[in-house]
């Protein structure tokens, strides 16, 4: 640890877009995994809870195959 602390008291800068990567890759993952999380099947309690309606309907292999 002190040795990133060394390094960037020689820089003497913030690494800023170091730091922003990680922020818009977790904020992107959130993101992603929510949508996985709501198109998935439902747990037990939320079978009947109504997904919201910015989120994309996503079709999956098993529903394009049983509408044929």
């Amino acid at each position: 640890m002190s040795v990133f602390m060394q390094a960037a008291e020689a820089s003497g800068k913030f690494p800023v877009y170091f730091v922003a990567v990680y922020v818009i890759g977790f904020i992107a993952a959130v993101t992603i995994g929510s949508i996985a999380w709501y198109n998935s099947k439902r747990p037990v309690g939320w079978e009947d809870v109504k997904k919201p309606d910015y989120l994309p309907e996503i079709k999956t292999n098993k529903e394009t195959d049983t509408n044929k």
